[in-house]
């Protein structure tokens, strides 16, 4: 079971963080190169309206395929907990469990998406001029919603292990294979954004299958087996609850980022080509905090499961200390090169978009260091088994973007919604730090209580 994964319960800390989170943080930038790719080739192929159409798509897709891999990562977490527990047969039976799962998943999402799609559009006032295109491109992503589903089942059950190079490597290749595929279907055969959303499924499916191929061959414990299989119901309790409790965290926050899309959508197409640049730009500055986080995630959930709290908590630090690093660059490039960034992705030269985007990257940016504090300890305690405060943090998130759509947007205009993320962050913030400090408290005064995972395996 140890050949080709990560034991995070061993040896220096910030060496292990630092030789997980690099491979998953370039392999989050190629994930953010499916979108890109999609951006850049409809913006300057098909036009501002085309974009905006799929910026209009992105928080929907983003609340489906969110909740999924919100599951799907809980999942994980399971999985990673007995493997740094040495539980190799708590770990398989979590494994097919998983397969399982995440198949039902996968219809009730497809079937239910299809069904409210054109009155979600509707409901969400669309403009007339793009709703055709913003359909069309969902409709696509939808119905092989099963794909991507596969893809972050197989990918998180891999990072569960500590092995976060074998996702890599596969999705350099299928975002290639994205990027070629976008040129071919949008600009040669002249598909418009169905061809972007064809691309970007059949290319998802390259990477299953070399996931599939990889675990077969190199850690078969991670293929499903009928002879694991066992219907343990503390095991597909423990599962699930972990599961929907991270699901819920993303799709809360995706469901509020839906609604807030609809106030975005109010102040016309240039709004919406603006917020749908500025987002792709945000998206990236904020790949190195979500890396991070998913790497102390790992290492908290491997070293709560071996009963090593003194591990927990200094991977944490470690953590929020590289994000504040982070933060710090990310604010200088955004300060000296936001209007250049925003043209070269849009291809557009409109003053009015370009101003737009910059006013939103600019704010958010500025308080990525409140949000890596957020993203680290969110995350660290879903791991440890403390489910409630972050979903609880999630719910605070939704309230006030619904505040944002009936008082910011109608107050302040598009500058209510660049001042709302960061006001967001700092209030979910102080919430996770609390809990945070309620957990460092129990785990000081009972010893051996993060044993209780160490079975006999």
């Amino acid at each position: 079971m140890k050949a080709h994964t990560l034991n995070m319960t061993e040896g220096s800390i910030l060496k292990n963080l630092m030789y997980f989170a690099v491979p998953v943080l370039i392999g989050n930038i190629f994930q953010q190169l499916y979108n890109i790719a999609d951006t850049a080739v409809i913006g300057n192929i098909l036009g501002d309206d085309a974009l905006a159409a799929v910026g209009v798509a992105a928080p929907v897709y983003n609340l489906l395929i969110g909740f999924a891999s919100g599951l799907t990562n809980g999942f994980a977490v399971i999985i990673a907990r007995y493997f740094g527990a040495n539980n190799e047969r708590e770990m398989k039976k979590s494994v097919s469990l998983t397969y399982i799962l995440s198949a039902i998943i996968a219809v009730v999402l497809t079937v239910g998406s299809v069904a409210v799609l054109h009155p979600l559009m509707r409901a969400l006032k669309t403009p007339d001029n793009i709703i055709t295109d913003t359909e069309s491109y969902m409709r696509i992503i939808i119905i092989f919603s099963a794909v991507t589903i596969a893809y972050n089942m197989l990918a998180g059950m891999m990072n569960a292990i500590g092995n976060s190079k074998a996702p890599l490597y596969f999705l350099i290749i299928s975002t290639f294979v994205n990027i070629g595929l976008d040129i071919l279907f949008v600009k040669f055969f002249n598909m418009g954004v169905a061809g972007a959303a064809y691309a970007t499924v059949i290319s998802q499916g390259v990477s299953v299958v070399l996931c599939f191929m990889y675990a077969l061959k190199k850690c078969d414990f991670l293929v499903f087996r009928k002879s694991e299989l066992i219907w343990d119901r503390a095991l597909l309790a423990d599962l699930t609850s972990t599961g929907l409790s991270m699901g819920l965290m993303y799709a809360i926050v995706s469901v509020g980022s839906v609604i807030l899309q609809s106030a975005v959508n109010s102040f016309g197409t240039s709004t919406i080509t603006a917020h749908t640049a500025a987002r792709k730009i945000d998206d990236i500055f904020m790949l190195p905090l979500s890396t991070i986080s998913m790497a102390v995630s790992t290492s908290t959930s491997q070293n709560f499961g071996a009963g090593k709290t003194d591990r927990v908590k200094q991977g944490i630090r470690y953590g929020i200390i590289i994000s504040f690093i982070w933060s710090a660059f990310s604010v200088l490039i955004c300060v000296l090169f936001c209007k250049p960034m925003i043209q070269a992705l849009t291809g557009t030269t409109d003053k009015i978009v370009i101003s737009t985007a910059s006013k939103y990257i600019i704010w958010n940016v500025s308080f990525f260091f409140v949000l890596g504090i957020l993203f680290v300890l969110r995350s660290s305690l879903q791991g440890v088994g403390r489910k409630f405060v972050p979903v609880m943090g999630s719910v605070v998130e939704f309230l006030l973007k619904i505040l944002a759509v009936a008082v910011l947007a109608p107050k302040l205009g598009y500058f209510g919604i660049c001042i709302l993320e960061p006001i967001i962050w700092i209030v979910c913030a102080v919430i996770v730090m609390l809990d945070y400090s309620v957990f460092i408290k129990h785990t000081s005064k009972t010893n051996g209580i993060l044993r209780n995972f160490r079975t006999c395996s």
